[in-house]
């Protein structure tokens, strides 16, 4: 049987690529993983993947020599460096070795390939969180009039986090806001799960935050990819309580950043707009101040005047019934006057005419008409007093007092 050696069925293969294959290829591939080694070789798995499932595979690999100006040039244009999940355009030249193998060099790498397909899948997030619904629910929601109690989600030890914090806590106006951090991983893989973590803890004590706000600060671009995943946004999105963001510079707008209630370029800033809607309000409590009290003013003013016209015209009208009684009381005095001398003249007269009998029956001017006037024991006699013989009396005549002793006593029948 005739047979061949592997070095021999090598070259065969080696020689049969060389001669049927293009001298290179512009190959569209999924970066499965990258390493650079200490000599500046980079060396990657190239996948295909259809439903997330590697339907190809190949190894890759660019020389050092060729790394350096790829690499710069792809950061520089796509704003990120290569990295592992990214498709790519790529020049590759199939090369087979005797020794190593199948390999695909990489000779150069489209960028503008690499943004193209960068911008394709965040536009496909986008349609996706329009067509669900949600991607304006977040911003529908109303901000507190005064949002102080403030949940973060940021790491402990980030500087965007120490800057928010300062911000606040030595604001010049002196507000007083209650922060809570939950602390989360803010870039690489584990981030979004540990965001979307922070963010369940918050919804379930939701009742004791006005918002939320998550902070990270800059970055280079490939740090804030986890901010463009349809998880995130869309959790962001649906959140019940207004979610505040700076994870990025002024350049820098994630998908997350588009979703959320308001999205402000760096975590000072974040602290700036909160301590401004407190200047607002208070400034509006100020003119609405003001507004009462120029407004009380004009009505103590207004009701002062309507008091002096109603006191003037209540003056009037009781002048006028004063006058009015005075008249009468002026009238009936007159009345009063002319009754009471009428009446004591006539009380005048008629006591005039009591006096003059009564001086007829005056004792004295009985006795002067011839008259005497008999008594026993100091009192008149008349029908009721009882005499008998030997009684004393005494007779009084206008010249005459007449002591006498009764004799006999006869009833007078006349």
């Amino acid at each position: 049987m005739q047979h061949v050696t592997l070095f021999e069925l090598n070259k065969i293969i080696k020689q049969t690529l060389d001669k049927n294959l293009e001298p290179s290829y512009w190959l569209v591939a999924e970066i499965g993983e990258m390493r650079v080694n200490q000599k500046g070789h980079c060396y990657l798995d190239l996948v295909e993947k259809e439903e997330n499932k590697i339907i190809a595979k190949s190894r890759a690999s660019i020389w050092a020599y060729n790394y350096r100006t790829i690499s710069s040039w792809f950061e520089r244009v796509a704003g990120e460096p290569l990295k592992n999940g990214m498709n790519v355009l790529a020049n590759v030249v199939v090369s087979f070795h005797e020794v190593y193998g199948f390999c695909l060099v990489i000779r150069d790498i489209d960028p503008n390939f690499t943004l193209g397909e960068r911008a394709r899948r965040r536009q496909e997030v986008i349609d996706q969180l329009k067509i669900d619904g949600v991607f304006t629910m977040n911003q529908a929601l109303q901000l507190p009039l005064v949002p102080q109690r403030i949940a973060v989600i940021s790491s402990a030890s980030a500087a965007g986090y120490g800057d928010f914090m300062d911000q606040l806590s030595n604001n010049q106006h002196g507000y007083h806001f209650e922060v809570k951090l939950f602390q989360a991983v803010m870039q690489g893989e584990q981030a979004v799960e540990s965001i979307l973590n922070a963010l369940t803890t918050i919804f379930n004590q939701n009742e004791k935050y006005d918002l939320v706000a998550i902070l990270r600060g800059g970055g280079a671009q490939v740090d804030l990819d986890c901010y463009d995943t349809y998880d995130l946004a869309a959790h962001v999105a649906q959140f019940p309580l207004p979610i505040l963001t700076g994870i990025g510079h002024d350049r820098d707008e994630t998908i997350t950043d588009l979703v959320a209630h308001t999205k402000l370029k760096t975590p000072t800033a974040v602290a700036e707009f909160l301590i401004s809607g407190l200047r607002v309000f208070e400034d509006k409590l100020e003119q609405l101040f003001e507004q009462l009290h120029s407004q009380v003013r004009q009505r103590l003013e207004d009701d002062e005047h309507h008091l002096d016209k109603l006191a003037g015209e209540l003056r009037h009208v009781v002048n006028k019934k004063l006058s009015r009684q005075q008249n009468k009381v002026d009238s009936l005095q007159h009345q009063l006057q002319s009754s009471s001398r009428a009446y004591l003249k006539f009380y005048n007269e008629k006591l005039t005419y009591w006096q003059k009998n009564l001086q007829l029956l005056d004792p004295a001017l009985v006795l002067k008409r011839g008259y005497s006037l008999t008594v026993k024991n100091g009192k008149t006699i008349s029908e009721q007093t009882e005499l008998n013989s030997g009684d004393s009396i005494t007779t009084y005549t206008e010249d005459f007092k007449i002591a006498s002793t009764i004799s006999k006593v006869d009833k007078n029948e006349q």
